[in-house]
């Protein structure tokens, strides 16, 4: 697979203050990557250096297999940009804002665009002053989408924007990718990546923690596990949990008789990794409850972020400024 973005010991200073420490990452083409972390993690100099709104301090990038130091305007046609914060003319109507970014991303089908407006929920002949911070981001993500270009970079692409245009997004991202379009993307909201994103690269105070799948991470987060036997000792239990790789935190309480069969055992423990093993071994018991929760990702990334900041009170800072908003995947 051909990789659309190279980053190599990417730095970036302003002044004597450095905020990207070295990055090394890529992207491979026709999938969707993730960049997720607090305000201020580095997300946004990391896309500007990637455009070349910004020339890094240190290191190498290659976007869809040039420099964008040295590309110039042919490129940029090729690439479809949301910034963070999105300035627009206020004397002026969104479908004359969207002209002037056709005359310079080249040929646009009006029909599509036309389209894309009627998805969002957009009346691209109101004036921008009068605009929402919602339709302005609208406004934003169809100028980024309309010239259907080969690589999207969408700073906080859906910031402002209500439930169902979400879904909308998420959608045109779909589409996109199955056109063959590459879709970098970053977030502080981890719900929005985890739904969205192939591969997710974790950034913290201007270094990556770690890049893997949402599959991977997933696959690592901790559950928690809860169940009741009967008929069993409870030092039996501690052992039979013993066995399986990744319980932790085991706690064992013996249930009173007293509406409970004898040798009523409760125990709650942590689990991180395969569930396999766990099922074998409880399977030698006499279950009358069990509960394991699904993995949380928002734990998985939180954990992260302070196991590599300990030590830091920073890092319980920052791993507060991430959230969730909606409901996890299963």
């Amino acid at each position: 697979m051909t990789q659309a973005i190279v980053v190599e010991g990417l730095r970036k200073k302003f002044g004597p203050r450095e905020v990207l420490h070295g990055l090394d990452f890529a992207v491979d083409s026709g999938t969707v990557f993730g960049v997720i972390g607090p305000n201020g993690a580095g997300k946004t100099t990391t896309m500007r250096c990637l455009l070349d709104i910004i020339r890094p301090s240190a290191g190498s990038i290659s976007v869809l297999g040039q420099d964008p130091r040295r590309a110039g305007t042919a490129l940029r046609r090729r690439i479809g940009y949301l910034p963070g914060e999105l300035h627009l003319e206020n004397r002026t109507t969104g479908r004359r804002v969207l002209e002037h970014f056709a005359a310079i991303s080249g040929p646009v089908d009006p029909r599509y665009v036309n389209s894309l407006a009627d998805r969002l929920d957009l009346d691209l002949d109101r004036q921008t002053r009068k605009l929402s911070k919602g339709n302005k981001q609208k406004l934003g993500l169809l100028q980024a989408f309309m010239h259907k270009p080969e690589l999207l970079v969408l700073d906080e692409p859906t910031s402002g924007l209500d439930p169902l245009v979400q879904q909308v997004f998420h959608a045109l991202v779909r589409e996109a990718v199955e056109g063959g379009a590459t879709v970098f993307l970053s977030s502080h909201v981890l719900s929005e990546v985890q739904q969205a994103a192939d591969a997710v690269a974790i950034l913290r105070d201007g270094e990556i923690v770690t890049v893997s799948t949402v599959d991977a991470l997933r696959t690592a987060a901790v559950r928690q596990l809860r169940f009741i036997s009967t008929g069993t000792e409870a030092h039996d239990v501690g052992a039979l949990l013993a066995r399986v790789p990744g319980v932790a935190n085991v706690a064992l309480r013996e249930l009173p008789a007293d509406g409970h069969t004898a040798g009523t055992v409760e125990a709650t423990a942590t689990l991180s990794g395969h569930v396999q093993h766990l099922v074998q071994e409880l399977a030698r018991l006499n279950l009358t409850d069990l509960v394991l929760e699904e993995p949380d990702l928002e734990e998985a990334v939180l954990t992260l972020y302070t196991g590599s900041s300990q030590g830091n009170d920073n890092g319980h800072n920052h791993s507060q400024a991430i959230r969730t908003e909606g409901a996890h995947r299963a």
